[in-house]
């Protein structure tokens, strides 16, 4: 399927914010305002879906009201990007409700990262609709949020020229959220170079275990010629890490990609240099391919953000290891 690329944020333009995986009755009303001053900083207005607030025992709200607000969200001319709330475990519960067509007919940016990647993954392979693994609307909460984050999201999201990846000074893995002013910044050490090459290939990825919920639907995308970027968050054990990329592995088309990229490691998954190392050379169909790991996005901050059928060119070697979007 065609890719097709929604026109970029503009100064003066509308984004919506809905909550198709957990509600944002679960944040609170000081990260709210914060997130909502940010986007307001960008000159850009915010606007909410009906039905954000809806929290059920299961801190998100009923799949109506989630459909409902996502097709709200495409069908309103005024609205030029949707951020999500917050990811969470149920997004998956939306596909077989959703209106592909009324997407396809109003194509915008559509913009989150975790559980949200069943929906973005999803749109492209329904729809050929580039989306964007990025900060969610709570992401931008943060009191102390790192610039790095702000100039990717402006990057691809209102710029139109390719760009370069480099990684962040440095990183943190904290519970902001409980407490705004205990950061712990760790110095970032760099990409981890685990097999050299370069290549070109259109980007597929995401939340590495919930992107496998979509195997064997309509809604998983042909991953041939793809550069894949994988990553999971701190449930994500070197086990479970190990046996959730066999299973991609045994996807059709996977032969025939052309690098993998692997966003950082939570702390609490246990996930080490030394044990990615010793997964990936487990992995005989990972041979003769380009791999780089611990790259700035996924659970951790700062964080950058991709398109989801979007190109992006890699060359991984020792001297000069290089990532570049090149269509966004």
């Amino acid at each position: 399927m065609r890719a097709q690329f929604p026109k970029k944020l503009q100064s003066g333009d509308e984004i919506r914010v809905i909550a198709p995986s957990r509600s944002l009755g679960i944040i609170g009303e000081d990260a709210r305002k914060i997130a909502k001053k940010f986007f307001e900083s960008l000159e850009l207005k915010v606007s909410f879906g009906d039905h954000v607030e809806e929290t059920d025992d299961f801190s998100s709200s009923a799949i109506e009201s989630r459909v409902y607000d996502l097709h709200e969200a495409f069908q309103d001319a005024n609205v030029k990007a949707i951020f999500t709330v917050i990811g969470g475990f149920n997004s998956n519960q939306l596909l077989q409700y959703i209106d592909w067509d009324l997407i396809k007919r109003n194509p915008k940016i559509f913009c989150g990262f975790s559980d949200i990647t069943a929906l973005s993954v999803g749109m492209y392979a329904k729809t050929g609709l580039v989306t964007y693994y990025g900060p969610h609307f709570s992401t931008f909460g943060q009191e102390k949020m790192d610039p790095y984050t702000i100039q990717y999201l402006r990057s691809c999201l209102m710029g139109e020229e390719p760009f370069a990846v480099e990684p962040s000074k440095e990183w943190t893995d904290d519970f902001w959220w409980k407490d705004q002013e205990a950061r712990h910044p760790i110095p970032n050490e760099g990409w981890w170079l685990l097999r050299e090459g370069a290549t070109e290939g259109t980007i597929i990825g995401g939340n590495l275990c919930t992107l496998n919920l979509l195997q064997g639907t309509d809604f998983f995308p042909d991953i041939s010629v793809s550069i894949l970027f994988l990553e999971d968050d701190e449930e994500s054990k070197p086990h479970t890490f190990d046996r959730d990329l066999q299973s991609f592995i045994h996807q059709p088309g996977f032969r025939s990609i052309k690098a993998v990229v692997i966003g950082r490691f939570q702390k609490a998954s246990g996930m080490s240099r030394e044990l990615l190392t010793q997964i990936i050379s487990t992995k005989k169909e990972l041979q003769g391919i380009p791999i780089v790991a611990n790259v700035d996005f996924g659970h951790t901050e700062p964080k950058i953000t991709f398109p989801i059928g979007g190109q992006a060119a890699l060359r991984a070697d020792a001297d000069s290891p290089s990532l570049r979007i090149e269509r966004h």
